[in-house]
């Protein structure tokens, strides 16, 4: 039997919520699936993604197979870095230490991102005011000419 990860859609009409599961490759989208492994609302700002880890490497581990999406949800919770590291070998405590370090270091990328967004709405806030300003110095002048 091949089995997938994958997303099942669930929630209302414009607000899906999705289940992240293993499922028969055969069974439909919204069909039978075997175990729910997580959550994925990607309406929230930021999006939720929760995953039992220990389910998914598990499933990983027998040869499941994850669509593109549940891969990427997995890459971004570190799942699959830890697939990989366990792979290599690693002990316990060498895979802490790089799990760690990769995690300081996404979460160093995420404040940079934060920061550089912030500077792009002063900047166009900026702009936005002086655009204003010479509007209304335009329509003065323009006032002050017609009298």
């Amino acid at each position: 039997m091949a089995v997938k990860l994958r997303l099942r859609r669930m929630g209302k009409k414009r607000q899906p919520v999705y289940k992240v599961v293993a499922a028969d490759a055969r069974s439909p989208r919204d069909g039978k699936f075997i175990e729910a492994l997580g959550l994925y609302n990607p309406k929230t700002d930021p999006a939720v993604v929760e995953i039992k880890e220990e389910r998914a490497l598990y499933w990983l581990n027998v040869g499941a197979q994850p669509t593109v999406t549940v891969k990427n949800l997995l890459t971004e919770k570190g799942i699959i870095l830890k697939r990989d590291l366990v792979k290599k070998g690693l002990s316990e405590a060498q895979i802490t230490a790089k799990f760690d370090e990769w995690k300081k270091l996404k979460e160093a990328n995420l404040a940079s991102l934060l920061k550089k967004k912030a500077d792009r709405l002063k900047t166009k806030k900026a702009s936005a005011d002086r655009e204003e300003k010479k509007t209304e110095s335009a329509a003065e002048v323009k006032g002050t000419a017609s009298e």
